[in-house]
């Protein structure tokens, strides 16, 4: 679908979908729109239906809803999205969250960590043709740059950068721990959390997908992070999994950070039911050694394991990149509905950590 040279295309609004992302009215929209403040979008042929490039509604969110953007002075908060396990939806929450932050007028930085490139893939690029090791952070952790921004890319979708992966980008798990045998001094865990530092004040938010797998390049993600978010579908295989994950995590912190006199403090640790299906009797008992096992910090939001979201991925897109033909299903609205309240729930969050940063 993506090959040889497509590229995939933002959505458009009508003047109903800006309201619902401005919380505007109808009049109070025709009257911006007479009164030229603000981008008044394009009339369709007929002349009955008024839509706005995806660059245009951001610019009405972000007048509107500026009260709630990131504070100036306060840095992005980085959210790292892991799980031992691969699909358990972490790509799609990646990008699903990324786009749902940004049609509440953040920008938003993703960096792809995981080599086999899917995030990658879902912004519409193929990590075996089109991505060259200059756009991962592959020479960051060789030691050829000093911070991120020389693989930074614009995408599709306004307002949303990428830092891309490929296949190669597993050559990072030999080329880190060598470099820590020849300088004992060398903090293999904190690469990446370095190279962001100068593009912190540059976006409200930075996403960061990581393998399936504590490998040298998660735990990268991990310790760069203010906040993680695990995407856990409640299957009894998943659920033991992830409390490997937290146990050895543990384990490396402790041995990497605390016993040399360091510390690491996360802002929220938030474990997603993802892929959840209601009916299913038994992951109903799943989710209750959930709710024992992490108590608040499972959100209070459950993904749904639906038609909608299965045929947005086979696209190469989310449901926020689903075209407007597919709104009015049952499925999508619950999709839909789903992830809205995720993003909402992780801008809370974030605005906490704003507020925290500034003393406020």
């Amino acid at each position: 679908m993506l090959a040889p040279d497509a590229r995939k295309k933002a959505p458009t609004f009508s003047t109903t979908q800006l309201m619902a992302l401005t919380g505007l009215d109808k009049g109070q929209v025709d009257y911006r729109v007479r009164k030229g403040d603000l981008p008044s979008g394009r009339l369709n042929s007929t002349g009955s239906r008024r839509e706005f490039t995806l660059e245009e509604a951001r610019c009405w969110v972000r007048d509107v809803r500026k009260e709630e953007l990131r504070p100036e002075g306060a840095e992005a908060v980085t959210i790292a999205i892991g799980n031992f396990k691969g699909g358990v939806t972490k790509t799609t929450t990646s990008l699903t969250l990324a786009q749902g932050l940004n049609l509440r007028g953040h920008r938003v930085l993703v960096i792809d960590c995981d080599p086999q490139g899917s995030l990658t893939t879902l912004f519409g690029l193929l990590p075996d043709s089109e991505v060259n090791v200059d756009d991962t952070v592959l020479p960051l952790f060789t030691g050829d740059q000093a911070d991120i921004t020389y693989a930074i890319r614009p995408t599709y979708w306004d307002g949303i950068d990428l830092v891309a992966a490929a296949s190669f980008l597993f050559s990072a798990e030999f080329v880190l721990p060598a470099k820590q045998s020849k300088d004992p001094k060398f903090e293999f865990w904190n690469v990446l959390n370095y190279g962001i530092d100068p593009v912190r004040l540059d976006y409200d938010v930075i996403i960061i997908d990581t393998p399936p797998a504590l490998s040298y390049t998660t735990i990268n993600a991990l310790m760069a992070s203010d906040g993680i978010i695990m995407p856990l579908p409640p299957n009894a295989l998943d659920f033991a999994s992830s409390a490997q994950f937290w146990d050895l995590f543990s384990d490396l912190t402790t041995q990497l950070v605390k016993n040399r006199g360091g510390s690491k403090e996360f802002a929220f640790i938030d474990i997603l039911p993802a892929k959840v299906e209601s009916t299913d009797q038994a992951s109903l008992v799943v989710r209750e050694w959930m709710a024992a096992a992490y108590a608040e910090k499972v959100l209070p939001v459950e993904i749904p394991k639906s038609m909608a979201a299965s045929t947005s991925s086979a696209e190469f897109g989310t449901v926020y990149d689903s075209s407007p033909g597919n709104a009015g299903t049952r499925t999508f609205k619950r999709a839909y509905e789903a992830y809205d309240r995720l993003v909402e729930l992780i801008e809370d969050q974030a605005q906490t950590f704003w507020r925290k940063q500034l003393g406020a």
